[in-house]
């Protein structure tokens, strides 16, 4: 019962915090509602990307894929600084100097508002059928084993799943109505330190319990036992994350979804200049190397605390929450979880209202609409959303190969595609938007043979093929009909466009501490 109440005192609290962080912007305006008024510094947009990025569908995800396999999963994490990187120097400034709300608007000033529309219209069906799904499913079984709600309502893991992610969407939705991204992004702030520092307190736990009751002790076992868990280096198909793929599929897997989709890229969009937004990429880029060890590393403990006892891997994390903490923490770490739920969930959501509202409502259907009938036409746009997304969610206990593969397999459909648009609309001027339209439908169709054919290859493996294939047919397709006029880059930058003095040597630190992981992590470290 003190669990509950400290779970349902922090929660309010937080809320009252960011309600009272959104008092000073206009809520009914488009730029106020979806970019926060331009607003952002560095902290909140680091912790609030991060915190987008990072939900439960990570801590269970990532620890259930480590505790089948091996820490080749940190690739998830520890390799995504990379993309950060091509966000801060390449992504964000073209973003800001072309003064877009949306990702996709620089897509239209590319191309054409076809080609905007349909990169849309895929990322809705992504949001809707595998993200928010994903975020719901990972967020209740962590719930439903803290507070053990399957046997107090007497109901089936299922149904639990579609129970409690009804109570996170109707939270989610109460948030999206009545704060926006200001309100989403300054809750994050919050939850962002308590779920790192959470996280840390059940690795230094979980190492605890291995050493009986001495953390040194529990570092000796992890790495003098079962020592090929702790290997990152892996090449086999059974990988989660073979090790060739690093620096080609999964990289086109991280730009696209760090670079280009829209739940992420929304928070640095809302940067108060460049310098701010470069900053606050880097700190989500240095929050995402520690990764390894607050979200990958806990499956390696499960594994030596559980063995092989546990039913499925995406069972690990919340066993060990609940082994683990104190009762007096339950509740304060419940709290941090359902937060990152609800961050994961409202970044989604939001972006939903932004793609639906500016890039399909207002050009098909109302383009008169004035921003307070636009913000509440996406609202209600994003409730049958989030009514889709709630009853698809406990279907993922039926995925065989856990949430996280579901998850980034599903994105899989359209991330390579509208990746290859937007490099190829950056670097070429007569490339056309015809182009871009051939290419949509030649992945999906190849992307979806694979699966039929090939289904035992790595999804990775065949992400490093279709990009560069759907660049090439770009280009062959724009070689032959290309755009009768060139198009120019006009700089219409709302913020200041002084970069970082820093951003290099940043970068460049970041890089080192991937190269330095590795070799912890490999036969020349402590998986020797």
């Amino acid at each position: 019962m003190f669990s509950l109440f400290t779970f349902i005192l922090i929660t309010i609290a937080i809320a009252g915090y960011a309600s009272y962080r959104t008092k000073s912007i206009n809520m009914k305006s488009q730029e106020g509602y979806f970019l926060g008024g331009r607003s952002l510094m560095a902290l909140t947009i680091g912790s609030s990307t991060l915190l987008a990025n990072l939900s439960t569908e990570q801590l269970v995800g990532l620890s259930g894929q480590t505790y089948t396999g091996s820490m080749a999963s940190m690739a998830w994490e520890v390799t995504t600084p990379i993309a950060l990187i091509f966000m801060a120097f390449m992504f964000l400034p073209k973003y800001l100097r072309a003064g877009v709300t949306t990702v996709t608007e620089f897509l239209e000033k590319r191309y054409d508002q076809r080609t905007r529309q349909i990169v849309s219209l895929l990322m809705l069906l992504g949001f809707a059928s595998s993200f928010l799904p994903t975020v719901l499913y990972s967020g209740s079984l962590v719930l439903d084993q803290i507070f053990d709600i399957s046997s107090v309502l007497g109901t089936s893991q299922f149904f639990t799943v579609l129970i409690v992610s009804a109570a996170i969407g109707l939270v989610g939705m109460l948030y999206i109505v009545f704060g926006g991204l200001k309100a989403i992004a300054s809750a994050d702030s919050l939850y962002g330190v308590g779920l790192i520092a959470g996280g840390l307190l059940i690795l230094i736990l979980g190492l605890m319990a291995l050493g009986n009751g001495n953390v040194f002790n529990g570092v000796g076992t992890l790495t003098s036992e079962h020592t090929e868990k702790l290997n990152a280096i892996d090449g086999s198909n059974d990988a989660q994350v073979p090790w060739p793929t690093i620096f080609m599929g999964l990289l086109f897997n991280n730009l696209f979804y760090f670079c280009i989709n829209q739940a992420i890229v929304q928070r640095p969009l809302a940067a108060r200049n460049l310098k701010e937004g470069q900053k606050g990429v880097m700190i989500t880029a240095l929050f995402k190397l520690f990764g390894a060890f607050y979200l990958v590393l806990p499956g390696v403990i499960a594994y030596h605390l559980y063995g092989n006892s546990l039913a499925n891997g995406d069972a690990a994390y919340p066993t060990l929450v609940t082994d683990l903490l104190p009762p007096v923490l339950t509740g304060v770490f419940a709290a941090i979880l359902f937060g990152a739920v609800l961050s994961s969930f409202n970044g989604g959501i939001n972006s939903v209202i932004t793609l639906f509202t500016l890039d399909l409502y207002k050009p098909l259907f109302h383009p008169d609409a004035d921003e307070t009938t636009l913000v509440r036409s996406g609202q209600r746009f994003a409730m049958i959303v989030a009514i889709v997304s709630i009853f698809i969610s406990p279907f993922i206990l039926f995925a065989p190969s856990g949430l996280y593969n579901y998850l980034q397999e599903m994105f899989g459909f359209f991330n390579i595609p509208v990746l290859a648009i937007m490099v190829v609309g950056f670097y070429t001027k007569r490339v056309s938007p015809f182009a871009a339209k051939v290419a949509v439908p030649v992945h999906i169709i190849l992307y979806g043979a694979s699966k039929i054919f090939i289904g035992e290859l790595n999804f990775l493996y065949v992400l490093s093929v279709l990009f560069p294939l759907s660049v090439i047919v770009m280009l062959v397709v724009g070689k032959f009909k290309p755009m009768a006029e060139p198009f120019e880059f006009k700089n219409e930058a709302p913020v200041d466009m002084v970069p970082w003095k820093y951003a290099k040597p940043a970068a460049a630190g970041l890089v080192a501490g991937i190269a330095i992981l590795y070799v912890i992590f490999s036969p020349l470290g402590i998986a020797s």
